[in-house]
């Protein structure tokens, strides 16, 4: 297996600026660095460090789940117009979560609302020849109003937008945390896997113990994590990275892994985000090089 080695930017390392960015991540030994946005001074960053584009964040998604339908309307227009762009430099993949602007709209009024707004939008990533990946982050707690992240969800959006344009950004880190088999979702959905997170998920017995399932009442313990569960580096929690990168070869999956740091443990300065990438990328290359 041969996999090509990413990352999303921290925010301490991204304060460098993306020239300084692409060389420390070429020298590390990474292939891809997904951006917020993607223009032409990015794309020459990253091309004269050796790199490749993995995914560009796709803006203004959650005004698709408005009931207002002006707002709605406004906002495929803009999503329209930065698919055009990112097509013309040569962006491929797309990443975009779905958690509506009011965190208390219930995921079956977000559903209802999406059915009638996403349609024009998949229609354009057709016709650009662009492919979006849905993460599967469940929103803020305590409301966790995000839709596409549970297999539920997932089956009815495929179902009724069946475009092999509109897939996955798959993280285990977040199937983890809900209790979902992260090895079957890579299962079921395998035509929509259209890009993956390197991030992982510890499960704490005791908090768990303390809290349940449920958010902490007097806030999580850990950075990261909403009481009994914390996000880590890959390696650091329960994902089992050897069946995921062979069931990701088994599935003809072509695409990066790339590292998504939200570790306590290496955060808050320059220096812990450089450890932490480069712990990661040690990680995953034990599987996916």
């Amino acid at each position: 297996m041969n996999f090509q080695i990413g990352m999303r930017i921290p925010p301490h390392i991204g304060k460098q600026g993306i020239e300084r960015v692409a060389h420390w991540a070429a020298e590390i030994g990474l292939d891809v660095i997904d951006v917020p946005v993607y223009n032409a001074e990015v794309k020459k960053a990253l091309q004269d460090a050796g790199l490749q584009v993995g995914s560009i964040d796709l803006r203004n998604t959650s005004a698709l789940l408005n009931p207002d339908e002006l707002v709605r309307a406004e906002a495929i227009e803009s999503i329209k117009q930065q698919m055009t762009e990112v097509a013309e430099l040569g962006g491929k993949i797309l990443f975009m979560v779905l958690v509506p602007q009011d965190a208390n709209q219930s995921r079956e009024t977000s559903f209802s609302i999406w059915k009638e707004s996403f349609p024009e939008v998949v229609k354009q990533a057709e016709e650009t020849g662009l492919y979006m990946a849905l993460e599967g982050w469940p929103g803020p707690a305590p409301q966790y109003p995000a839709l596409g992240c549970t297999p539920e969800t997932l089956r009815a959006m495929f179902q009724h937008i069946p475009s092999e344009h509109f897939g996955l950004n798959y993280d285990p880190s977040h199937l983890v945390r809900l209790g979902i088999d992260h090895l079957r979702v890579l299962t079921e959905f395998a035509d929509r896997i259209h890009y993956c997170h390197g991030k992982d998920t510890e499960i704490l017995p005791e908090e768990l113990y303390e809290y349940g399932t449920l958010p902490a009442t007097f806030g999580a313990k850990y950075g990261f994590s909403d009481g009994s569960w914390r996000y880590t580096i890959p390696g650091h929690g329960e994902v089992e990275w050897d069946k995921v990168a062979v069931r990701l070869e088994t599935i003809g999956y072509q695409g990066a892994i790339s590292i998504e740091l939200e570790d306590q443990r290496f955060w808050g300065s320059l220096e812990a985000e450089q450890q932490g990438i480069t712990k990661a990328k040690e990680h995953l290359s034990l599987y996916f090089k």
